[in-house]
């Protein structure tokens, strides 16, 4: 699925380089990997919630623990790759921005226009 996603991108025209490319990759398969486990916690709080035993709603508080700390890692893992993305778009901006190629073949600057 990120791969559809990131070969998508790619067809765009959008490059991103290939490190924060297996940054997006890596991070994608860890975010995964903890909704997987998430949804086994839930299973098993559900399970617990429903079957009523005192030790099981006991252990269920350790469980809805673990599911929160499994959240705030998610979001952060989201909001890494948000800071990576954004990143790499700003180096590939300012790549593009620092100058241009014009049609006689010589580089020149892009014109800031002020506000003021």
């Amino acid at each position: 699925m990120a791969d559809d996603l990131f070969s998508g991108i790619a067809n765009d025209g959008v490059q991103i380089e290939g490190k924060v490319l297996q940054t997006f990759q890596k991070n994608f398969v860890q975010v995964q990997n903890i909704l997987d486990q998430n949804r086994l916690l839930i299973n098993e709080i559900n399970q617990n919630q429903e079957a009523k035993i005192p030790d099981d709603l006991t252990r269920n508080v350790e469980l809805i623990r673990e599911l929160n700390n499994n959240i705030r890692r998610v979001v952060d893992l989201y909001a890494d790759l948000s800071n990576s993305f954004t990143k790499s778009m700003d180096v590939s901006s300012e790549g593009e921005s620092a100058g241009m190629t014009r049609s006689d073949g010589r580089v020149g600057q892009k014109r800031i226009w002020s506000s003021n």
